[in-house]
């Protein structure tokens, strides 16, 4: 590439032997996009469709399942497009863009997953209330904060990155992240240090409420009947499946924007390839088979197929 095209466009040096394996890579992630789009999308459609399914547990399913094909959706189209390229190349702008719809979906979702985790806690340990609680404003206010912070806290680094000078032209990775301040010749000192508002506000917060809020259904569920330590379980081991690999694939990108530690690059890809293969394929998993009422719908649905 020229020298004007290097002021505006990256290269993305993420791909391990992508001249070699560039069909299967694209039909990896091409089968992969499909099953995520569909298998998420069935389930949200079912908790759309039946009634018996409009609580505010299933609703927040819903809005996490909808958070993996918002999330595919914004980086799948791009790598499809990168491996059957002979250059992987985003423009500076496009690769801020790509950052900010990344972490914005990515950390809506561990809000998310802390609301489900109140959601369980009034529904275990104060089932009396739960009605008067978990009123429908309440939820329509827990959906739009969970979608809405994140992309208000994320506008201020990607706004204080669009202006600053690249020394760096390559970027090793093959989804831009908060590790594109790497590529800056001088290293903001307001984006370094909102980085960590940003991490405890939007992930050990979460995170630590999450782990306080099952510690103690658990401890409730422990005590009472064995129906409610089973519901306990049930409600609580999904969830937290879904936590520690979301904070398992964050973390790994906080380290790669905070720290100086040269990764090798096969590590790098199997890393990022677990947050965009995993989770977005493991939550309907986890959720159609694990949550009884989903399960039954899935089941009835495949059993009407077959009967067709």
């Amino acid at each position: 590439m020229d020298n004007n095209l290097n002021a505006t466009y990256i290269t993305l040096d993420g791909y391990v032997e992508v001249d070699k394996y560039r069909y299967l890579y694209f039909m990896i992630m091409f089968t992969a996009y499909i099953l995520i789009l569909c298998s998420n999308s069935t389930i949200v459609s079912l908790i759309v469709i039946h009634k018996n399914l409009h609580e505010p547990m299933y609703v927040f399913i819903a809005a996490l399942l909808l958070n993996s094909v918002l999330l595919s959706t914004c980086l799948y189209p791009k790598m499809l497009t990168d491996v059957l390229s002979e250059k992987q190349i985003i423009s500076y702008s496009a690769c801020l863009f790509q950052w900010y719809a990344y972490y914005c979906v990515a950390f809506s979702e561990n809000l998310l997953l802390a609301v489900m985790a109140y959601d369980r806690y009034v529904s275990i340990c104060k089932p009396l209330q739960y009605p008067t609680i978990m009123r429908k404003s309440k939820i329509c206010i827990f959906l739009v904060l969970a979608w809405l912070l994140p992309a208000c806290v994320f506008t201020v680094p990607v706004s204080l990155s669009a202006d600053a000078k690249l020394c760096k032209f390559t970027f090793k990775g093959i989804i831009c992240g908060s590790a594109v301040i790497k590529l800056h010749c001088e290293r903001s000192r307001a984006v370094y240090l909102y980085g960590f508002f940003v991490i405890g506000s939007l992930d050990i917060l979460p995170v630590v409420f999450i782990l306080f809020t099952y510690t103690r259904i658990l401890l409730i569920s422990y005590r009472s009947s064995r129906e409610v330590r089973r519901k306990g379980v049930q409600t609580c081991l999904p969830n937290l499946l879904i936590l520690i690999n979301f904070t398992c694939s964050m973390g790994f990108e906080v380290i790669l924007a905070r720290l100086n530690i040269d990764f090798p690059q096969t590590v790098r890809l199997i890393m990022t390839l677990q947050v965009i293969l995993y989770s977005p394929l493991f939550n309907p998993i986890v959720y159609g088979l694990k949550m009884k009422e989903i399960y039954k719908h899935i089941k009835r649905l495949l059993c009407a197929d077959k009967m067709v």
